[in-house]
């Protein structure tokens, strides 16, 4: 089977993930590493949601690192299929819960009885960005009460095709690339007052 990389920080450290076939884009270590410096001051105990969860290596690393529970979304069987055995294999199932959904149905329709979140991991095929901007377009009204005050909400993509700045009540604070994949960052905030980018 396909790998996904390894563990690289936590209880889980040093463990190898199977990922579910040729398709998946698992989080390079470089990428993982700077991901989780900034998000891991605000993991223990933090409530996640790993959106288009593929592999599970995003919100596996975030429970290794002491989040209390990560939610998985994910619309292939096969991978979800493959978080449940990576949550078995790094002994993290209890703190782990795996939705069969498409991720605009299960924010529409059921992610409020799983938050609010601490930290959001949006992580959509590169070409499908109306799906991304949808994604974070939910996330941030002002009225999906889906989010806690001082939450994160990264956004994984190509670089050429960043999301928007400001969606709704989140503005980006950050962004860092890796080659063609990028990462930017969101805190609650509004195109009035956007927070520093040094937040």
């Amino acid at each position: 089977m396909t790998e996904a990389g390894r563990v690289i920080a936590g209880s889980a450290r040093g463990m190898r993930l199977r990922a579910p076939g040729e398709g998946t884009r698992p989080l390079a270590d470089r990428v993982k590493q700077t991901l989780f410096a900034i998000l891991e001051p605000d993991l223990p105990d933090a409530n996640v949601l790993d959106l288009f969860a593929g592999s599970g290596a995003g919100g596996i690393e975030a429970l290794s690192r002491g989040a209390a529970h990560v939610t998985f979304v994910e619309r292939d069987h096969a991978a979800c299929r493959v978080i449940a055995e990576n949550l078995t294999l790094t002994r993290l199932a209890e703190r782990g819960h795996v939705t069969r959904s498409d991720a605009l149905t299960y924010l529409k329709e059921r992610a409020s009885q799983d938050g609010p979140f601490d930290v959001v991991l949006v992580d959509p095929p590169y070409a499908e960005t109306a799906l991304m901007d949808a994604a974070l377009s939910h996330l941030g009204a002002d009225d999906s009460n889906l989010l806690l005050p001082d939450c994160w909400v990264v956004a994984k993509h190509f670089w050429r095709t960043p999301p928007p700045a400001v969606v709704g009540l989140l503005a980006s604070v950050r962004t860092r690339r890796f080659g063609e994949t990028a990462l930017t960052f969101y805190r609650p905030g509004t195109a009035e007052s956007p927070l520093e980018a040094t937040a």
